[in-house]
């Protein structure tokens, strides 16, 4: 299998980083130039990946094409581009949709759309694919854990939630610097509350099957630590204010 990616940002470096710790077959790794730090950085921490000297060449050599661009680097350089009949197209790109993709692209190829994240480098972390195809799904198993999605108005909700990622590290920071500020220094901090709620999610992914409101419910004590917490959080609106952040990005990404 030869990948062509097109886009070298953190997205590509990641998912690149995830195949060479993966029993995945790659006979060759071709990646666009855009992002020189970063190309330069796989091509020689990674003897099978080359960088082109334009996208098209890319194109040329390989049979699977990956998209991670921007929505307005991607409306740009697209419609410049000849893919070939046979290749397969996999797009990380949140707000061009399937439709737009086929009349940009032109002809008819399978696509599919893909939502990776950071975690993939060390292939964790759930990949929404739309809409289903056994080799993507096959491929990002390998990776960490393919969710196949039909219909492509209900996979715009999982790029939604895909924006809660840097909600969440800020969350991460705020109470790091809560406690560094009480004399705590960073490192310990830091080391306490990443480790902290790297067991949560652990537990909670164990407890997946269950309905979230009986963790909510089983982690409080009466007139306890979390009962006030959750109590002073939720009439301060936060958990309000997160679902309004949601739907805001939602009519974004529905705007394609």
């Amino acid at each position: 299998m030869i990948l062509g990616f097109i886009g070298t940002g953190r997205i590509t470096s990641s998912v690149i980083e995830g195949i060479f710790k993966s029993n995945l077959r790659v006979k060759k790794i071709y990646i666009s130039p855009r992002n020189k730090i970063i190309a330069k950085k796989l091509s020689k921490r990674f003897k099978k990946v080359t960088i082109s000297r334009n996208n098209q060449q890319l194109i040329d050599n390989s049979n699977w094409v990956f998209l991670a661009v921007t929505p307005k680097v991607g409306d740009k350089i697209l419609k410049k581009l000849s893919f070939k009949k046979n290749q397969k197209i996999v797009s990380f790109i949140s707000t061009i949709d399937l439709a737009q993709l086929r009349k940009v692209i032109g002809k008819k190829i399978k696509i599919v759309r893909a939502i990776p994240l950071p975690p993939i480098s060390m292939r964790k972390g759930p990949v929404p694919i739309c809409p289903p195809d056994k080799q993507v799904k096959s491929f990002f198993n390998k990776l960490g854990t393919t969710v196949e999605i039909k219909n492509e108005k209900s996979s715009i909700n999982f790029w939604a939630t895909s924006g809660m990622m840097a909600p969440f590290y800020e969350l991460l920071k705020i109470l790091s610097d809560w406690l560094v500020k009480r004399g705590i220094k960073r490192s310990e901090a830091q080391k306490y509350i990443t480790s902290l709620f790297a067991a949560l999610s652990e537990d909670s992914v164990i407890n997946s099957k269950k309905d979230l409101k009986y963790l909510v419910k089983d982690s409080q004590t009466p007139r306890g630590l979390n009962e006030q917490a959750v109590k002073q959080l939720r009439k301060a609106g936060f958990y309000r204010n997160l679902e309004k952040s949601l739907n805001g990005i939602l009519k974004r990404v529905n705007k394609v």
